[in-house]
């Protein structure tokens, strides 16, 4: 069996939405969503372990998903 446990600084981290529709993690002092999203260009929208993931923003990702929430 398989893991995809990688073991990066950031595994326990939490979730910005827990059970929501965001895929995003938390922002805290070491992860601080201070990152430009790569779709829009937005300012602020993601952090370092969203980056490290290829997340793009909540409303790109919406976008994309076909979804107007």
């Amino acid at each position: 069996m398989t893991s995809d446990y990688h073991g990066d600084d950031d595994d326990e981290m939490q979730f910005a939405d827990p059970g929501g529709r965001s895929a995003l993690r938390a922002a805290s002092k070491g992860n601080p969503r201070d990152l430009p999203c790569p779709t829009c260009g937005e300012p602020n929208r993601l952090t370092r372990a969203d980056q490290m993931r290829g997340y793009q923003c909540d409303a790109c990702a919406d976008r994309a998903e076909g979804g107007s929430y």
